[in-house]
């Protein structure tokens, strides 16, 4: 795919898609100009499921091309946005960082197992190599094009994905105001309602954030893991209309939360996005499991925001390890259609 065009990219959809119409008698002869009878649905029941696109971390291609088929694939229409393929695709420099081939020492260190020493210099490396990389990034973010941000977009909704959030590596406490305006910028550009990032657990910079974020009509979703609390967004929704939670209900569970659904009921409407994930609870070691073998009641709050109406989408984030013989887009895949199943 990498050595494909974008336009390439797009026929080769097309013809996949007039394909699995002409394969199916049921549809054979509809009519091909109802330009949504095809495209994929994952709004059910007014629940909508997307993922984040760092769930594909472990995927080989990390276009945005080969990122937009993956969730096509997935039977996606709405999705958060990982920063790196949407800035290759704008015309960044590339990296030779890879998620993916970090992936196990990162559920090794999420599970609190400690790390061989060999494993510790990775992850140092890995570091070291992610700061001068964003150096590098942030010098050409200053001349960026929103243009292709546009064009991104435009690529997407065309085969029917909206971009609800971005995430990029923008808007942390060592990022310049430059990149901090820079992040807001594209995520417009791309269509996004908000911006996401981990919550710096800094006053100053949720405040500084929220107001700069309320100049662009964007929400920022600050995102946690097993440091959220009850009280944990209390500051920054205090400081900005803005300032938003992007809740993790698998991680909140495994930090031993109690009523997590109370926690919904009370906070939906500061909540911009969720992501989903089954964990353990706490008092049962907060291991990261497939789809309904954890603690996370998953079921209950999907209901919850069927029956009410809540606005914000429930964010596939795939952390578990991956089974022998599948792959991310394979399990992505499994836990829609687990959701799917809940909401239909």
């Amino acid at each position: 795919m990498k050595k494909n065009s974008r336009r390439e990219f797009l026929g080769a959809l097309g013809l996949a898609t007039a394909g699995a119409i002409a394969s199916t008698n049921k549809t054979f002869g509809a009519p091909f100009y109802i330009p949504e009878l095809y495209k994929p649905k994952s709004l059910i029941n007014g629940v909508q499921l997307g993922t984040i696109t760092y769930s594909f971390r472990e995927m080989a291609d990390q276009s945005a091309e080969a990122v937009l088929a993956y969730v096509n694939e997935c039977g996606i229409n709405a999705i958060e946005l990982m920063g790196d393929p949407a800035e290759l695709y704008a015309g960044a420099p590339k990296s030779n960082i890879s998620f993916g081939s970090m992936a196990g020492i990162f559920r090794k260190r999420q599970a609190k197992e400690e790390l061989t020493a060999d494993e510790q210099k990775q992850v140092d490396d890995f570091t070291k190599a992610r700061q001068a990389y964003s150096a590098e990034k942030s010098e050409w973010r200053k001349t960026a094009d929103m243009k292709s941000f546009e064009n991104l977009r435009k690529m997407y909704n065309k085969a029917g994905v909206k971009i609800y959030a971005f995430k990029p590596d923008a808007f942390g406490i060592r990022n310049s105001d430059s990149d901090i305006h820079f992040g807001m910028k594209a995520a417009k550009a791309l269509g996004a309602q908000s911006v996401t990032l981990e919550h710096p657990a800094n006053d100053e910079h949720t405040m500084k954030l929220g107001k700069i974020a309320e100049t662009y009509g964007i929400k920022v979703g600050y995102h946690g893991h097993e440091q959220q609390t009850y009280t944990f967004w209390d500051t920054a929704i205090s400081q900005s209309k803005a300032n938003t939670l992007n809740l993790d209900f698998g991680h909140f569970v495994a930090a031993g939360n109690p009523e997590p659904l109370e926690f919904v009921k009370k906070m939906h409407p500061h909540i911009s996005s969720m992501h989903l994930k089954d964990r353990k609870s706490k008092d049962n070691g907060g291991a990261n499991l497939l789809w309904g073998t954890g603690d996370t009641p998953i079921a209950d709050v999907l209901q919850l925001m069927s029956k009410g109406r809540y606005n914000f989408p429930a964010t596939v984030e795939l952390e578990y390890k991956i089974p022998e013989g599948s792959d991310s887009v394979k399990e992505v895949k499994r836990c829609i259609e687990y959701c799917k199943n809940i909401l239909s």
